[in-house]
């Protein structure tokens, strides 16, 4: 997940799969103080969903803790599930920026994905619920749990593909390197921060990198 995934639009995906998604019923708030409320509703969620599960949570017991109407819930989403799909989007955006900024000045492409590594399991560790979300987005919509990573994985392999054709890593299928990249990091996230809080030694950092850099290494 190291890909500067803040770029993604629909003009940004070569490998299109075409499939059609219900993104979210929600309204952009037009006024500050109305998006301050949305992202109260968003860090509620967030907090249920995390902390109780989706199933276990209500439309109540999100605005009991928003501290909001239950009312006031219906302005901006229609439903739970409408919430969790934009909760989703919201988390991915959270993730773009904080991988952008950790990576921006890495170099070339090795050099990003080895940062990118350390700087998710350290965002991962932080944001625990991001991992539970996801996993009960998968039986709650799986069409938004899709999108999430489908759209990660094109903007990852066009990312690549350009690497390629610089010559900063070795060429191969640019869709089939990023799926293995994001599995990589998915499991090291789970394994190392979600299930374990302390960082992995620096054995495992170091041959997890080693992986990276020959499996991704130009030929010379």
């Amino acid at each position: 997940m190291l890909v500067n995934i803040s770029e993604i639009t629909a003009s940004t995906l070569p490998f299109s799969t075409h499939r059609t998604y219900i993104v979210t019923n929600s309204v952009k708030p037009v006024t500050p103080r109305g998006e301050q409320t949305r992202q109260k509703l968003l860090e509620a969620a967030e907090l249920e969903f995390g902390e109780k599960g989706f199933h276990a949570s209500s439309v109540s017991s999100i605005t009991q803790q928003a501290g909001v109407a239950q009312g006031t819930f219906y302005i901006y989403y229609s439903s739970k599930e409408d919430i969790l799909r934009a909760l989703v989007d919201e988390l991915n955006r959270r993730l773009r920026r904080s991988l952008r900024e950790a990576t921006e000045t890495s170099g070339d492409r090795l050099r990003m994905e080895k940062r990118g590594i350390e700087h998710f399991l350290e965002f991962a560790r932080e944001h625990k619920n991001l991992y539970r979300i996801m996993m009960q987005c998968l039986f709650v919509d799986e069409a938004a749990y899709r999108r999430y990573y489908e759209t990660l994985t094109n903007v990852y392999a066009k990312r690549l593909k350009d690497a390629q054709e610089a010559g900063e890593i070795k060429r191969g299928d640019p869709m089939a390197q990023a799926w293995a990249l994001i599995g990589l990091n998915y499991f090291l996230g789970l394994n190392y921060s979600v299930w374990n809080d302390a960082p992995p030694p620096q054995e495992v950092m170091e041959t997890v990198l080693d992986f990276i850099n020959h499996g991704l290494a130009p030929e010379r």
